[in-house]
């Protein structure tokens, strides 16, 4: 079942801001130096799947709809988004955002941002579907760069379908990445420790 679940987030995000000692407004024109562009993951680096192995899409302009389901740009100022999605013979996916923001502490607060939304997640699915149930788990910080977090995601339908996700947020310097792994099953099917590993290399490898 496809979700769009968009939230009104420029509040909460100018607070993050705010917290960080800076404000979401764009700085005037040649305020900041265009970044390299930062890297991203191979199919390799993903958590090892038992039967299939995994392929790498092209890099992409542009925002994922596969993270609509938990995080969007709504309330975002317009950053450069980059993606790129990993597939499976079977029913396991990936994706990867990159977000290169003008500062380093924009970057804290949109990463401070996309955790709160993924942390959230769960409370707002059941909220805008009664047909789903939906729970949270916080698997905790990785310590690569200027940090990340990994949470889990499980949803249940009312007629029976089963949808576990691993989503990590992280930073280095003024750039934020999201990964998300999902496949069908519960949480005693995600490969936490794996999807570790591949947050710290995602991290790791963005320059």
């Amino acid at each position: 079942m496809s979700l769009r679940i968009r939230t009104s987030a420029l509040t909460a995000l100018t607070v993050a801001a705010l917290a960080a000692g800076t404000v979401l407004t764009a700085p005037a024109a040649g305020a900041a130096p265009k970044a390299a562009a930062p890297k991203f993951l191979s199919a390799s680096q993903l958590p090892p799947h038992p039967t299939s192995s995994w392929t790498a899409g092209p890099v992409t302009e542009g925002f994922p709809e596969e993270l609509g389901f938990c995080v969007s740009t709504e309330g975002v100022p317009s950053y450069d988004y980059r993606y790129r999605e990993f597939r499976t013979d079977l029913d396991t996916g990936a994706v990867q955002l990159t977000v290169v923001t003008d500062s380093a502490a924009l970057a804290k607060a949109l990463a401070k941002h996309y955790d709160d939304l993924i942390r959230t997640c769960a409370d707002r699915i059941e909220e805008s579907s009664p047909d789903i149930e939906a729970e949270g788990r916080d698997y905790g910080r990785v310590p690569v760069e200027e940090g990340a977090r990994v949470r889990g995601l499980h949803t249940e339908t009312s007629w029976g379908a089963t949808d576990i996700a691993l989503l990590s947020v992280g930073r280095d310097g003024r750039t934020v990445t999201v990964v998300k792994w999902g496949q069908m099953g519960d949480f005693g099917d995600a490969p936490v420790a794996a999807f570790k590993r591949t947050t710290s290399t995602a991290v790791n490898k963005l320059y």
